[in-house]
């Protein structure tokens, strides 16, 4: 069993960064994927983006971040991090982070993550 909690996030500027963290404990950190999710009131949950574990050390990421959004990840202390820069406004929402194995054709997909976190809050607003 993999137990996440994220935290970092809170208010920021458009245009500013933010980091947040992923700390996972109990399980093997490494062997999983790390994804990102978020969540905007009223709308559904959506995929931000995903590392591979396992050394494979693929990213992933929605067209919507790509470019300004980035995941790392430090095993020796079982911590993933989302790495915001450039935000903007529609960036606000609740983000998640989640851990698994998903097989080919689910990373961007909620099912194919087992453990979840229970989120942290980035508002983005001048």
């Amino acid at each position: 069993q993999v137990q996440l909690v994220e935290s970092g996030g809170g208010l920021v500027q458009p245009g500013g960064s933010l980091r947040l963290s992923c700390a996972a404990s109990g399980g093997t950190f490494s062997q999983y994927t790390v994804g990102w999710f978020r969540q905007a009131p009223g709308k559904e949950r959506e995929f931000v983006g995903a590392l591979r574990g396992s050394a494979q050390n693929t990213h992933f990421y929605a067209d919507s971040v790509k470019g300004r959004f980035t995941i790392s990840r430090d095993n020796t202390k079982t911590t993933a991090y989302l790495h915001m820069n450039n935000l903007a406004p529609e960036d606000t929402a609740l983000y998640y982070c989640a851990a698994g194995q998903p097989i080919v054709g689910t990373i961007r997909t909620e099912t194919g993550y087992r453990y979840w976190g229970q989120g942290t809050q980035v508002t983005v607003s001048s």
